[in-house]
């Protein structure tokens, strides 16, 4: 990825070029051997660091006018420190960095906005480097040594993922690079389950569902499916598996369901994300996956009708190696409820998303990327009352 950043990136291309030693790494982009001066006036060499803005394959103009320094305080070639550094505290942006310093320094032209990557890098070194020179004419940032341009090797992604360098949480994110995870169901909340866990950089995303994708489906499901796509009829994980390969290279689909036959498929996932609506299938998966010692979180909801007016329930039940047994009772496992007017009406998108968002949230505390204060095991939401009652402690 890296490679083709730089070749479609005028900028970067012109500071590959120009000599500088430049690296991307997770979205980062780092400038090795900037010579600057200590304390004691002994020229060094230092990495500046900054995270990039992409627009696909190429960078955009970047919004953030500041850079983190790895090395000591810079200094003038007069003794004092140099006035762009604006605070001091280590920080580790990069496998393999660890930037000491933050500096900030607007552009006097331009609108206080940087140009592109070069203009802001040039700025930068050349500040640096001039008090350097100062005490040895013959040092320079442009030291025309190849340096590996390596973005996540073969990376779970097809671009890189600059929201969580932008947001500096790339090493929290990478506890969520964990082995396959399965989605069972696409049917509705599976849908935006699928449009979460998408994001994350799990290995594999399986996705598993013997339904075909029909025009009801386009009003549960996220994004915004085309006529031509809905007069082919296709299935549902194959649907799913084309949008969403354009994003995640891990994306797998199995057009069929599971059931006591096949669940095996799942042993080897590190998490099962179940979102089915019928009580039976739901037994034979949970029940599967309790045999294997797989983890999982099932997604249901009940909608009912009152005066032409709906009201319902949205709930989770996360099942682990710790809560077998209390998970195991939360389940309904029984036949359909043909009052029960979530069956026919479908249009609840909503409900469905906010059904998947409250399950990958409780996947991601599990994992230990978000706070964990309760542990709660059980959720439900109810519309009436706009509440959520957590249960099932551990």
């Amino acid at each position: 990825m890296s490679l083709l950043l730089i070749s479609r990136s005028p900028d970067l291309e012109e500071l590959h070029l120009a000599g500088y030693a430049i690296e991307v790494q997770c979205g980062f982009l780092l400038v090795r051997d900037v010579p600057y001066l200590d304390s004691t006036g002994s020229v060094r060499n230092g990495t500046l660091c900054c995270a990039l803005e992409l627009a696909g394959e190429r960078t955009a103009q970047p919004t953030d006018h500041t850079m983190l320094f790895e090395g000591e305080i810079p200094h003038r070639s007069d003794g004092g420190p140099l006035t762009i550094l604006a605070g001091s505290g280590r920080q580790n942006p990069v496998q393999g960095v660890w930037a000491d310093h933050h500096f900030s320094r607007k552009p006097t032209d331009n609108g206080h906005r940087y140009r592109d990557y070069f203009h802001k890098v040039t700025t930068y070194v050349s500040i640096l480097e001039s008090e350097a020179q100062a005490v040895d004419p013959h040092v320079t940032a442009r030291s025309n040594i190849p340096v590996p341009v390596l973005e996540g090797e073969q990376s779970v992604f097809v671009y890189s993922d600059t929201a969580s360098s932008r947001a500096g949480i790339e090493r929290t994110a990478a506890r969520l690079a964990v082995g396959p995870v399965a989605i069972i169901g696409l049917g509705g909340s599976g849908g935006y389950v699928l449009d979460l866990v998408a994001k994350t950089p799990v290995t594999e995303v399986h996705l598993f569902d013997g339904d075909r994708f029909i025009q009801h489906n386009a009003f549960r499901a996220p994004g915004a499916p085309a006529l031509d796509d809905l007069e082919q009829i296709p299935s549902k994980v194959d649907y799913f598996s084309r949008i969403y390969s354009r994003m995640h290279n891990g994306v797998r689909s199995h057009p069929y369901r599971i059931d006591t036959d096949n669940v095996t498929e799942l042993a080897t996932m590190s998490f099962v994300f179940v979102a089915v609506d019928d009580g039976e299938a739901r037994r034979q998966i949970c029940s599967g996956l309790e045999q294997l010692g797989v983890s999982f979180i099932d997604v249901g909801m009940g909608v009912y009708e009152v005066n032409q007016i709906l009201g319902g329930q949205v709930r989770i039940t996360a099942s682990t190696l710790n809560n077998r047994e209390s998970a195991h009772a939360r389940l309904p496992f029984g036949s359909r409820d043909p009052n029960n007017d979530y069956m026919s009406n479908i249009q609840i998108a909503d409900l469905n998303c906010l059904a998947a968002t409250l399950a990958v949230i409780r996947w991601k505390k599990l994992v230990g990327f978000y706070q964990d204060t309760e542990n709660e095991m059980n959720t439900v939401y109810s519309v009436g009352g706009n509440c959520l009652i957590n249960e099932d402690y551990l």
